[in-house]
């Protein structure tokens, strides 16, 4: 996988890499050749009962270790002692799996903005490929925050025989108004940018103020008006401005060293696509008919996706339960409060029978 310099460094030593051949979307586009880049922690062996997939978030990548800390490891939810974990870096993204920055087969030049327009759908059903690869024929759990929760949900609806339990973190079953005006104000920035020209840049100027712009007003969705007002209050830096505009600038350049803006794009509308009931009818009664045990966790102060979408979705979802993560971060919550979510996603397998107790107890 030949990616622009700036994102090689991203990526772990102990990526893989599957070739899935051709892949059509669910608009009727075709790429055609599909790699998919992943890791995968503990003995295969253990997939039979104790498989698990963790879906990340709009910038993540399939290094769970750098993003979720604490939650794969001895004494996490997920121990690669007893379980058989995996997370792919998703379709559209940039750390390795086919995407705007990927080149296209037979040419040296990128996709950039002819990448065609995916769904979360077409992310699970490239996941399941891999995991069709990896001789994974069921998961006993499926789980990721806000895009990741978005695969996990579908992941229920597309192959409910395929999967016994989800836990969606911090998402609702359809994007709402509110997230679809924000996400367009982002990439409102990356168009403006000067070096956008329509998505076609070189390698070594990628559009960086347009994107940077886009994560600034992305992370101040991401948390909450508390957490930037005890962190930040009216703290000036010795340059005389405002330690959260120094904060905010930071993010940006962070996100420029480290992610694509067409890549950006593409994900956000995604986003914007997901609804669990298009195409599927009512949006309550596609709800009732997803059957899988679910832990549905919101996040207490989020204002990206309010506590109310998920306590829909608890509430119809036929055998599903309920936790708020009390936290003071927003939406972050979740990337910051791992601990908590550790634990409340433990205490969701354990109540899942004996077998799980016992196998926790003894290690």
């Amino acid at each position: 996988m030949s990616l622009p310099d700036f994102l090689k460094v991203h990526l772990s030593p102990d990526t893989r890499y599957f070739t899935a051949g051709r892949f059509i979307l669910e608009s009727g586009e075709h790429l055609d050749e599909v790699t998919v880049a992943y890791r995968s922690w503990g003995n295969v062996a253990n997939a039979t009962h104790r498989a698990i997939l963790i879906c990340h978030a709009l910038t993540g990548s399939a290094d769970v270790e750098s993003w979720w800390p604490g939650l794969v490891g001895p004494g996490g939810a997920f121990d690669p002692a007893r379980d058989y974990i995996v997370c792919t870096n998703i379709l559209g993204g940039c750390y390795g799996t086919t995407g705007p920055v990927s080149r296209r087969p037979g040419s040296s030049a990128r996709y950039r903005a002819d990448f065609p327009r995916i769904s979360v759908r077409d992310m699970v059903h490239l996941q399941r490929r891999l995991l069709d690869h990896l001789g994974v024929r069921k998961l006993e759990l499926v789980t990721g925050p806000s895009l990741g929760g978005m695969q996990a949900l579908e992941w229920a609806a597309l192959y409910p025989d395929r999967v016994t339990s989800i836990v969606p973190i911090g998402v609702g079953g359809k994007h709402s108004a509110w997230c679809i005006g924000m996400s367009e104000a982002q990439r409102a920035a990356i168009y403006a940018d000067a070096d956008w020209n329509d998505g076609y840049y070189s390698d070594d100027r990628p559009p960086r103020q347009g994107l940077a712009a886009a994560r600034m007003m992305a992370v101040c969705s991401y948390r909450s008006w508390s957490s930037f007002q005890r962190r930040f209050g009216r703290e000036e830096c010795a340059d005389g401005e405002y330690q959260v505009q120094s904060y905010l600038r930071h993010q940006g350049q962070k996100i420029n060293d480290r992610f694509d803006a067409n890549c950006y794009v593409r994900l956000t509308q995604a986003m914007n696509d997901f609804d669990l009931s298009r195409g599927r009818g009512n949006y309550i009664d596609v709800l009732e008919g997803i059957c899988q045990r679910a832990l549905i966790v919101s996040v207490s102060s989020d204002i990206l996706y309010p506590a109310h979408e998920q306590a829909l979705l608890a509430k119809h979802l036929p055998n599903a339960r309920y936790e708020i993560l009390e936290s003071d971060y927003g939406h972050d919550g979740f990337l910051v409060q791992t601990g908590e979510l550790s634990k409340l996603i433990t205490e969701f397998r354990r109540s899942a029978g004996a077998g799980f107790e016992t196998q926790h107890a003894a290690a």
